[in-house]
């Protein structure tokens, strides 16, 4: 009876229950597959501090394609204007033109009725008497040299037409490369904004929470950043004074004058606050940063162009220790965002999407993000 009996084949015991060998291998093949894939998510997930920096960098680039928006929309405009002038150009050109065919046309018509050709012996022959001849010979003589002045004047006027055709095509072109740039960079921007709202969308209500910690954290020591910075200014404009106290310094009616032009552009800054960041806005319901800072200065009657990387060349530079109220104040390498500065460290600015103009410390992105201040008038 042994001799017939089948061999157990060799297996281990799960709960109780004798496995084969190959069953063995494939439900320990299973359990790995399960705890990686268990694992996956919590090692792919994004820590908070990376979520906020992702989120923080996605707006800085939105910003930064609203420069480029605002830009190519500025640039549109003026270039339509462009076009639309060399447009009347040409249709006033090509009128002269047509006037100046219609005179040639009555020119021959004069030659066909007077004999199609200047008077030759055969005129003369013909003639019933010499003065008849001579009249003839007079007004063919008319008509040719100014027939050949409307000639040239025909010529040169359909030259500067087409040249002025060409300028308008040219520019035509032109346009329409640049409403392909507005384009694309309105594009980027909603692009850069939706995914900087579905990472946000993916946070539990925890995770916001303990965002919302970080972020005060950030503000309080943008705050004691601020103070420092108040403490330093004020020292150092009491030891200027005590200077110069004795003197008349011939620089105080130009600090004076920017003064008072300053004052101007903050009265109208704060008269702003509460009101939404709207990338490409320029008021008076909503700004963007660069549309804020144009609009205040605008109200001292100081014009600055309408970007960011253009404002920053449209004053003097000065040291952070020396900014004054009304300055500008640029941040980050790429000079994507800017606010005025009101003192003791703080700015009035159009922070981001979703925001609203508030009253901030410059340092509220930390102190390797101010880029430069700049005194605009």
């Amino acid at each position: 009876m042994a001799s017939h009996r089948k061999s157990r084949p060799v297996g281990t015991r799960v709960a109780g229950i004798r496995t084969p060998a190959l069953a063995t291998a494939a439900l320990t093949s299973v359990a790995l597959l399960s705890q990686s894939a268990n694992a996956a998510p919590a090692d792919d997930k994004p820590s908070l501090e990376e979520v906020e920096k992702k989120v923080d960098d996605l707006y800085r680039q939105a910003e930064s394609a609203t420069d480029n928006y605002n830009a190519a929309k500025e640039k549109t405009a003026t270039q339509r204007k462009q076009v639309d002038t060399l447009l009347d150009d040409v249709a006033r050109r090509t009128e002269k033109l047509n006037e100046a065919r219609e005179e040639l046309g009555s020119f021959a018509a004069a030659q066909y009725r007077t004999g199609a050709a200047a008077p030759d012996t055969a005129t003369f022959l013909l003639a019933d008497t010499p003065q008849d001849y001579f009249d003839q010979t007079q007004l063919m003589g008319r008509l040719t040299n100014r027939q050949k002045g409307a000639v040239d004047d025909y010529v040169s006027e359909q030259s500067a037409t087409m040249k002025k055709r060409q300028e308008a095509s040219q520019s035509l072109q032109t346009l329409t490369e640049t409403q392909s740039d507005l384009k694309t960079a309105k594009a980027t921007v909603q692009q850069k904004l939706a995914d900087a709202r579905e990472m946000l969308s993916e946070l539990t209500a925890q995770e916001k929470a303990r965002l919302a910690a970080l972020e005060k954290q950030k503000q309080e020591a943008a705050a004691r950043k601020a103070a420092e910075l108040a403490q330093q200014q004020a020292a150092a404009e009491k030891a200027v004074q005590e200077a110069t106290a004795p003197q008349e310094s011939t620089s105080t009616a130009t600090d004076s004058s920017y003064a008072t032009k300053a004052a101007k552009a903050l009265a109208f800054v704060r008269a702003q606050i509460g009101k939404p960041y709207v990338w490409g806005a320029t008021g008076p319901d909503s700004y963007d940063c660069s549309g804020l800072t144009q609009a205040a200065w605008k109200a001292a009657g100081v014009d600055l162009p309408r970007v960011t990387y253009d404002q920053v060349n449209a004053g003097t530079t000065v040291s952070l220790a020396d900014a004054q109220p009304g300055d500008l104040v640029f941040f980050y390498d790429d000079i994507s965002h800017v606010g005025l500065y009101i003192g003791n460290g703080m700015m009035i600015h159009a922070p981001k999407p979703g925001a609203y103009v508030r009253e901030e410390s410059i340092y509220y992105d930390g102190e390797s993000a101010i880029h430069s201040v700049v005194r605009p008038a």
